[in-house]
Formats: C-alpha cells, structure tokens, sequence
C-alpha cells in the first residue's frame, strides 16, 4: 500500500521524505489556508520534492470553474493530480478530464454508490474518508471493504486512497481490507515506526552491548 502525507509544510515534507517511504503528497483548501502562502508555490515546492502524486484541489464549484482552475493546477507539474469534490459538477469534470490525460482524485466519498460513480466517470483515485464516518456513527472501514469488492467485480482503474486516518490502526485496517494507498496527517505517519516492544528490546540490546565491551569498528 502506498503511503502519502497530508501535509503542505515544507520542512516536515523534506523530513519525511528523506526516509524513502513517501509514495505522494495531499493537499486540500484547509491545509493551504492554514500555511498562509500562495497555493501554487506550495503546490510546485511539493512537486519537486516529491516524484509521485501530488493532490491539489479546486475551490471552484460550478463545471466551467473546476475545468479552468484543474487545468492550471495540472499546468504546474507532470505529478499533479486534480482533487475534485464528489458531486454531479465534480464528476462531470472528472470524466473529461480522464479524456484529456489529467490524473484525478475525488474526495470527500462518503458510500460505496459514490465511488462507483468515481470509477465510471475515470478517477484515479477515490477518496473515502474513514474517519469522518466514524465520528459520523458508522463504521469507515466497513466502506473500503466495500468499494474494495465492487471495483474488483468490475475491474475499475481506480485507486482506493483511503482518506480522514485518525491513529495508525486506520493504516493497518486500510492495508487489510485492501484500500491502494492512504494518505496521513505528520503526526501519523511518524507514530508507524513506533512500538513500545521494539524501545524496550533496543533499550535491552544496548545495555547489553554496553557490558560486553567490544566494538564493532
């Protein structure tokens, strides 16, 4: 499964990335916001610190604005992906954009009938958000299984990018039930390397080291 950051800070991208194991970067109009800067510098600084997908998304809601606004995002660098929103607009502008070779990502996927939409209008990716369900009442995990099955029935394209990880058990149970890749906040993504279990076992094989007094250089 692939691994991208939902971030647009800079400095953690360079961190994070330096470990070789961040397939791809999300955007959205919050985390834009939130940095304070242009939202094209930020997307071509991510672009080149990142060779795979990169996700920017419109702000426009209406048909004519979505194809005007994904087009110049699109413009910036070979890895963008245009994220747009799951409605009739949205979609609409996904299957032309499938048309003219612009990569796409549909987010904010709430059921498996939408998904389904997505994969028939050409994303390529779909973005259902699982932790958003569960605060919601439901159970988000249940949704990838879901769209897991109905893409495998039809031989879809489109990649399940598993979206709203709250903890690293999101991961894990994404991965299980088969979702292409998810996307995780900082915080997140650094927590998957961590185990008490695994501290507990260096903590032991240093001290021993320690007491045995060699070197290895």
């Amino acid at each position: 499964m692939q691994l991208f950051l939902d971030t647009t800070d800079i400095d953690v991208l360079k961190d994070l990335a330096s470990t070789g194991l961040v397939d791809g970067v999300t955007t959205n109009p919050t985390l834009i916001a939130r940095s304070g800067r242009p939202m094209l510098k930020v997307i071509a600084e991510i672009c080149e610190l990142v060779e795979g997908p990169v996700s920017a998304e419109v702000a426009a809601m209406d048909l004519d604005g979505m194809m005007a606004e994904g087009k110049k995002l699109a413009a910036i660098a070979p890895n963008v992906v245009v994220k747009l929103p799951l409605t009739r607009e949205g979609l609409i502008a996904t299957s032309e954009f499938a048309v003219q070779g612009i990569q796409t990502n549909v987010t904010l996927c709430f059921s498996a009938a939408q998904a389904l939409l997505a994969a028939k209008a050409g994303a390529t990716y779909i973005s259902p958000f699982i932790g958003r369900l569960d605060d919601y009442g439901a159970q988000g995990m249940d949704l990838i299984s879901e769209i897991r099955a109905i893409y495998d029935n039809y031989e879809f394209d489109t990649n399940i990018l598993a979206a709203s990880i709250r903890h690293t058990g999101h991961v894990t149970d994404a991965a299980l039930a088969g979702a292409d890749c998810a996307t995780l906040p900082p915080k997140i993504f650094a927590d998957l390397f961590k185990h008490p279990l695994t501290d507990l076992g260096i903590s032991q094989f240093l001290s021993d080291w320690s007491k045995a007094g060699q070197s290895i250089l």
